[in-house]
């Protein structure tokens, strides 16, 4: 398309060009319509501004042929539809944003008055120009995929006719791209990010595809020589740094200007500007490259090769040649005909110079005149301009005038509703005052009877837990009385121990009567009767020592040293009356008989009663002699290492829980661990008080014998120290596991009470098996009953400090009702009354439970109890045969 054709259309509109548009085959011809979109292009960018009202008419023509053309999905038709949506795109841009040229050369002044300083318009603008370049690059993409890049297309005609509207594109789309750039700047200083991130992502997608298109168009030798594309940076630009707008570059397209040879100078002047014309002499060349466009260029490059014509006979050749021949002369006579006329012309138009240039003279004369009226008419006018400048700023600031005002209008109409909503919310509220007012009565109301069934309920716990208490005191009332019908039974077994022991011991001395040894052992009768004395003062002692003890009950264990004492005395006396009656002659007694048969008897009771001891002997652990004093000593080092070990734990927790919890657990786990420290300490002075009282009674109660023989023969005592010391270590252990879950807080307060409970009650049964044989004025006695209260009160410190350090942990749990409505109070109310049958119910299941436990431990105790009476009763009865 020649520049020289495009003016000769543009009278100030498109009415002329439309006219002679609309008289073309445009949807029948694809190139024609391919040429003509590049013309209408354009002229949209270089007309004149009325080009794009005028064309606007004809948008819907547009639109139905860009339709039509749209089905053809291969050659020109494709391009023509993609390229009528371009230009239609380009024609609705510039009706909604008037104050962009068709060319888009616009200040950074004019596009901030183009979005009129508004962040919505700026937003908008950069959406239509988002629309306006997709178009640009849906015709880059669509041009350079019709086209076999492998070749060198851009140097023959078809692929020159296809790129030659690019050279638009390249222009509006540098500008497109430069304007968006400025404009996301803005809206980044003004927006969120978040609000803009659909922006960054579509010029992100655009900016990829518009550096590749720029990059392959720069590599095309047609463009080489016609423009100079710009290209564009490696990244793009980073829009959440507001500094790199300053290293924005906008991208500049240069187009060389066409120098025009004298050749064709010398063609403007002779031909005439009729567009017909001009075009007649170059449709062989327009059938040429079509030619080429089909058939390829060999045919072109050599049209006078004969050669190849396999099928063609001499004869035709020379009549081909004779035929051309003619020809050439005929053209030669026409081209000298031609340079003669041409001649002839050159004279005219030479003349014809010559008057131009007197005409020429007159005219500059003339415009030195109309230059000193220019220069008069300048100044005026830029008075002129002056005035319509302050005018255009007046009535600016006019319209700004009126559109604050329209704004305060509505501003005002919004806040008469707001105030409006404002006073009917109020009285909203005022109505739903009132209703919670009354809810909450209700409220309260509900409240009082909950509170009053909670201390109903109270009540009820309460008694019952009396009632519990006083069913433990009465189980504890005949746990003792057992335990004293027990101790009495003890006393009553000892007692009858001591008289068979008495027993024997007379026994013994009586069959030293018959023994020969003896028969030759003399003594005096002075010795004799010391001996009886002495038996008699023992039988007074004795005597004593009954009277006493059925006074009491207590005093047993004189009772039983005085039947021993007895026992061996009257047999000393025995053996020594035997002695002393070898001194004199021996006199048959009648009774001979009747001591024999006496004899047989005891011998029968006698073995009677060594098959009950074989029976007698314990079947528990059979330990060796040996062992049964280990095993307390172990026992005793097990307990010591067990409440150590528990004082290391509870220290370690308590530097670990200060390492991490902070405030009110902080508090609370400290003060739980410090007590329990105390009550390791306290457990341990009364282990090692323990031991020194053991040593002690050992000491003095084992004689000659070896502590482990003192061990054995107090068997029963020996097994109540070692499951007393077990029971601590036990206790111990368990207490601190308690503690260490609590403090993590994973475990329950309560449990760490009946830990606590459970040591006192472990220490106390150490204490009493450590009592059993002690002497009452022993000083280490006094030091395990001062460490007994010490273990009593550590334990009442740890239940204190749990206790109220369970409290003040609840305390952070009380539940607010304020915000709570009628119906969710009604609710927690019914999930409160729920809990609490739930409670009670589990409650009296585990009164139960433990009631059958208590019952199994009595019976499984009374097991032990039941054999040592079968024993004592059969003791009984083996006595009753002597």
């Amino acid at each position: 398309v020649k520049e020289k054709h495009a003016r000769n259309i543009l009278f100030k509109g498109a009415h002329t060009f439309w006219a002679a548009v609309n008289r073309l085959p445009l949807s029948s011809n694809a190139v024609l319509c391919w040429k003509f979109c590049h013309v209408f292009h354009k002229l949209l960018r270089d007309g004149h501004p009325n080009v794009i009202k005028d064309s606007m008419r004809n948008k819907a023509d547009l639109s139905d042929m860009s339709r039509m053309w749209g089905h053809l999905s291969e050659g020109y038709g494709k391009l023509c539809s993609i390229y009528l949506k371009l230009l239609i795109t380009k024609m609705e841009f510039h009706v909604k944003n008037p104050r962009f040229p068709g060319n888009l050369q616009m200040s950074n002044r004019q596009l901030d008055e183009a979005g009129e300083n508004d962040v919505n318009n700026f937003f908008q603008l950069t959406v239509e120009m988002f629309d306006y370049l997709e178009c640009e690059l849906n015709l880059f993409l669509g041009v350079f995929s019709s086209l076999d890049m492998s070749r060198s297309v851009s140097v023959t005609a078809a692929g020159q006719c296809r790129l030659a509207p690019l050279i638009q594109v390249i222009l509006d789309s540098s500008h497109l791209y430069d304007y968006t750039v400025k404009l996301l700047f803005k809206l980044h200083s003004c927006l969120p990010a978040d609000t803009l991130q659909g922006h960054r992502d579509r010029f992100q997608e655009q900016f990829k595809k518009l550096k590749s298109l720029f990059y392959r168009s720069s590599n095309l030798q047609y463009f080489k020589r016609l423009i100079q594309i710009p290209q564009l940076p490696e990244n793009p630009p980073n829009f959440l740094r507001a500094s790199a707008l300053s290293e924005h570059i906008s991208p500049v397209v240069v187009i060389p200007a066409e120098s025009s040879s004298p050749e064709t100078e010398h063609m403007v002047d002779l031909v005439t500007e009729d567009l017909v014309d001009t075009d007649i002499p170059v449709q062989p060349v327009a059938h040429l490259n079509m030619f080429d466009d089909l058939f390829g260029t060999s045919a072109a490059t050599d049209p006078f090769n004969f050669n190849n014509q396999n099928g063609m006979r001499k004869d035709d050749k020379d009549r081909l040649i004779e035929q051309l021949t003619r020809e050439i002369q005929a053209l030669r006579e026409e081209l000298e005909s031609f340079r003669l006329e041409s001649g002839r012309l050159c004279q005219a138009l030479r003349g014809r110079v010559n008057e131009l240039e007197a005409e020429l003279a007159e005219q500059s004369h003339l415009r030195m005149q109309a230059l000193g009226e220019s220069e008069f008419l300048r100044a005026e006018l830029d008075d002129l301009r002056r005035v319509k400048e302050d005018t255009e700023k007046e009535q600016r600031s006019l319209t700004e005038i009126e559109r604050k005002a329209v704004a305060n209008e509505q501003r005002y109409v919004k806040l008469k509703e707001k105030y409006t909503e404002l006073v009917q919310s109020h009285a909203d509220l005022l109505r739903k005052n009132a209703e919670v007012t009354r809810q909450m009565t209700v409220a309260r109301a509900a409240q009082d009877e909950v509170d009053s069934v909670r201390r109903e309920m109270q009540e009820k716990v309460k008694a019952a837990q009396e009632a519990a208490e006083r069913r433990v005191r009465a189980r504890h009332t005949l746990r003792e009385q057992a335990l004293e019908s027990q101790l009495v039974a003890a006393r009553w077994s000892t007692l009858q121990g001591a008289v068979e022991e008495a027993e024997r011991i007379v026994q013994d001395s009586l069959a030293q009567l018959d023994d020969p040894a003896h028969i030759s052992c003399t003594s005096s009768a002075d010795y004799l009767a010391s001996r009886c004395q002495a038996s008699l003062d023992c039988m007074d002692r004795l005597h004593s020592a009954r009277d006493s003890y059925l006074a009491d009950n207590t005093g047993v264990s004189e009772l039983v040293r005085a039947v021993t004492h007895l026992a061996h005395l009257v047999g000393d006396t025995i053996v020594q009356g035997s002695a002393t009656s070898h001194m004199v002659p021996v006199e048959q007694a009648d009774g001979e008989c009747e001591l024999s048969l006496y004899s047989a008897t005891l011998r029968a009771a006698l073995e009677g009663i060594l098959a009950t001891a074989e029976k007698l002997r314990p079947r528990g652990l059979e330990l060796q002699q040996g062992e049964l004093g280990d095993l307390v000593e172990q026992e005793m080092a097990a307990t010591s290492a067990a409440v150590e070990s528990a004082a290391a734990r509870i220290e370690d927790m308590l530097n670990k829980s200060r390492a991490v919890d902070t405030g009110v657990k902080m508090e609370v786990n400290e003060r739980i661990l410090a007590s329990c420290t105390d009550l390791m300490q306290a457990i341990k002075e009364l282990v090692l008080s323990s031991k020194d009282l053991q040593r002690d009674i050992v000491d003095s109660g084992r004689g000659a014998a070896s502590m482990k023989e003192f061990y054995v023969k107090n068997s029963r005592w020996t097994e109540g120290l070692i499951s007393a010391s077990k029971a601590v270590g036990w206790g111990a252990t368990v207490m601190v596991d308690a503690a260490d879950l609590v403090v993590q807080g994973k475990g329950k307060y309560e449990e760490l009470m009946v830990c606590s409970h459970e040591i006192a009650a472990s220490t106390a049964q150490l204490v009493a098996a450590s009592k059993v044989k002690a002497d009452k004025d022993n000083a280490n006695l006094g030091r395990l009953k001062l460490a007994s209260k010490g273990v009593t009160q550590a334990t009442a410190g740890v239940v204190a400090s749990t206790k109220s350090g369970k409290s003040q942990i609840e305390e952070k749990d009380t539940m607010d009702f304020s915000s709570m409505t009628l119906t969710q109070i009604k609710r927690q109310e019914m999930d409160s009354q729920v809990s609490v049958l739930e409670l009670e119910t589990k409650l009296q299941k585990e009164r139960e439970r433990l009631g059958e436990l208590r019952k199994k431990h009595y019976e499984l105790a009374g097991v032990a109890e039941e054999r040592t009476a079968a024993d004592v009763e059969v003791v009984c009865d083996a006595l009753g045969l002597l």
